[in-house]
């Protein structure tokens, strides 16, 4: 698993399969849990559509006000997520960024 940022009590992720699928994705994780993968993920959230910006939710656990403060952390950070997407899948090594 790729983790692009932590915000408030969650885990903003990547996993490799991600690659392959048609639709650019963050995967919402709860902080705290004790195994941090696919079973743990509180939502998923598409970032783009055809290469172009389009932030929707895919499906979602979480309340409306979280919904809320997660898509406008997506959204201000948008290039920058994308940028440590295609780092994550090339490989490299990204330091885990905190958003506040």
């Amino acid at each position: 698993m790729g983790k692009l940022a932590l915000f408030l009590c969650f885990i903003f992720s990547v996993f490799p399969a991600d690659a392959f699928e048609n639709r650019r994705h963050i995967h919402i994780v709860r902080r705290g849990s004790k195994n941090s993968h696919r079973g743990d993920t509180v939502a998923k959230i598409w970032i783009e559509e055809n290469g172009q910006k389009k932030i929707e939710i895919a499906w979602s656990e979480l309340t409306a006000s979280e919904e809320a403060e997660i898509l406008a952390a997506i959204d201000a950070h948008w290039e920058e997520f994308n940028h440590r997407i295609d780092d994550i899948f090339a490989g490299k090594k990204i330091k885990i960024k905190k958003i506040k």
